[in-house]
């Protein structure tokens, strides 16, 4: 079908972007579409780099490292959120491209109501997580976990609604959206974490303050952005009814990359076990490999996030021959991006990792320790955003197609299978390296396996959601 009128790249209508997506030059639209959201992925990867340039210069080495283990048990909580807001693009993309607008609002309503309460109702996990996790570590980490994961509580429903929001700006074709939140959010992560860690030195309870004090206002951002703004998807509260059909649908199909994530971050989470037996110079050179490298590993997997949209518009469209054309023009730019990273990430690994390393209360012998693991740390991960880089393109496509099943098994694949028993089986050969072979062992697997996978699949017959404006059918 040809369209004689020019679409813009980045049009405001939704209709527009439908349109674009549909009938546009696929690797033109592919590429202009992720453009904001490779900007976001780089400025959401500064975060955590920032994060850690503050952590390790002025709280010291043993803070940031307990920070790092911190993380995937925030993640685990988390993952709710991830889960709630993947199955929320797919639906929302796939009624975007049925064009059903009085259907995006209503279910875009019901999900946000949704989320923010279940981020409210989970926060004492953490607190409970804080508990039975410190009370079990080394005695030089567990005060400073317990304090951190128990003051996180409080920024945990903040995280459910910024996924939510940036499901829903993704999947109607305006990522742009995401990336000005995240700039936003970047900036203030910078302004409280000077003043909590490195004007006031109030160490791991101002790590949290910094993080808190940035999602409150971004908050406040995003309900104007979604609840006051003139847009054509405004969203109201006015009339509000809990539709329990839709939130269903939305936890049925939620729930295997709910636990797909959940069984990541707990893998992530018992790797750091691994690590933390080695002590807290090992953690602590582990933790800045990874903070240096979330650059590396964002940048060509948020193709994933566009793919997602893409698939799922043209599927909903009928279109699925365009759709696997779209998924593989989105490798295509994956792999590109990645040699990129490799070019420029492995001759300045050095310089990088020697700026964690300027706090003054920190030995020579302790640097020369941290440098010593996390510079080859940081090159092998580097190698191995290859392999992760078409694993989340496929994972975006199966996304698109309304298959999260997939994930699931290949999150569990990956991390359980994969990496974990390839740790276990070389740690007392490899010693703390076996923590980042493994990284590039179970990437490079998983994404031949679940390519070969995707591949099989029947893309022509994948199920469509269909909504009269409240009631969501699958057909």
């Amino acid at each position: 079908m040809i369209r004689s009128k020019k679409k813009t790249p980045f049009a405001s209508s939704v209709s527009e972007r439908r349109e674009m997506i549909l009938y546009g030059n696929t690797f033109q639209v592919l590429w202009r579409l992720s453009i904001p959201t490779l900007m976001m992925a780089a400025v959401s990867a500064l975060i955590p780099l920032s994060d850690g340039l503050f952590l390790n210069n002025s709280a010291g080495h043993v803070v940031a490292g307990a920070v790092g283990y911190s993380q995937p048990v925030i993640q685990m909580v988390n993952a709710l959120s991830l889960g709630l807001g993947t199955a929320a693009m797919a639906i929302l993309g796939q009624l975007n491209g049925q064009g059903d607008m009085k259907g995006i609002r209503h279910f875009s309503t019901q999900m946000m109501v949704f989320s923010t309460f279940l981020g409210i109702l989970l926060a004492p996990v953490m607190i409970l997580a804080a508990y039975i996790l410190s009370s079990r570590m080394d005695a030089q980490l567990s005060s400073l976990v317990f304090t951190y994961l128990s003051l996180y509580a409080m920024v945990i429903p903040f995280l459910f609604l910024a996924a939510i929001y940036n499901s829903f700006k993704n999947a109607i074709g305006q990522p742009e959206a995401t990336f000005y939140r995240m700039i936003i959010l970047l900036i203030l992560k910078i302004i409280f974490n000077a003043l909590f860690l490195s004007v006031l030195k109030w160490g791991i309870t101002g790590a949290v303050m910094a993080s808190l004090a940035s999602y409150i206002i971004i908050a406040i951002w995003m309900y104007y952005d979604l609840f006051l703004k003139e847009s054509e998807l405004k969203l109201s509260l006015s009339g509000y009814r809990f539709d329990k059909a839709a939130i269903i649908k939305l936890v049925r199909l939620g729930i295997p990359t709910m636990i797909s994530s959940f069984m990541m971050n707990l893998g992530f989470f018992l790797i750091n076990q691994e690590v933390v037996a080695f002590g807290p110079v090992a953690l602590n050179a582990q933790t800045i490999a990874s903070n240096i490298n979330s650059m590396e590993f964002t940048l060509p997997s948020s193709i994933g996030t566009t793919i997602t949209t893409m698939v799922s518009v043209n599927v909903a469209a009928g279109m699925d021959k365009h759709a696997k054309k779209i998924f593989f023009q989105g490798c295509m730019l994956s792999l590109i991006l990645c040699f990129l990273m490799i070019a420029i990430f492995i001759p300045l690994s050095p310089t990088l990792v020697r700026l964690f390393l300027n706090n003054p209360s920190m030995t020579t012998t302790v640097k020369s320790e941290i440098f010593s693991i996390a510079v080859p740390a940081m090159n092998i991960y580097t190698f191995s955003i290859i392999g992760f880089s078409i694993f989340m393109a496929v994972q975006g496509a199966f996304v698109g197609l309304a298959n999260t099943r997939a994930p699931l098994i290949a999150g569990v694949l990956r991390i359980w299978i994969l990496r974990y028993i390839f740790i276990l089986f070389t740690k007392e050969t490899l010693g703390i390296f076996s923590i980042f072979w493994g990284n590039l062992f179970s990437n490079f697997l998983a994404a031949i396996i679940f390519f070969i996978w995707l591949m099989r699949v029947d893309w022509s017959h994948q199920g469509l959601w269909k909504s009269a404006g409240s009631n969501l059918k699958r057909t």
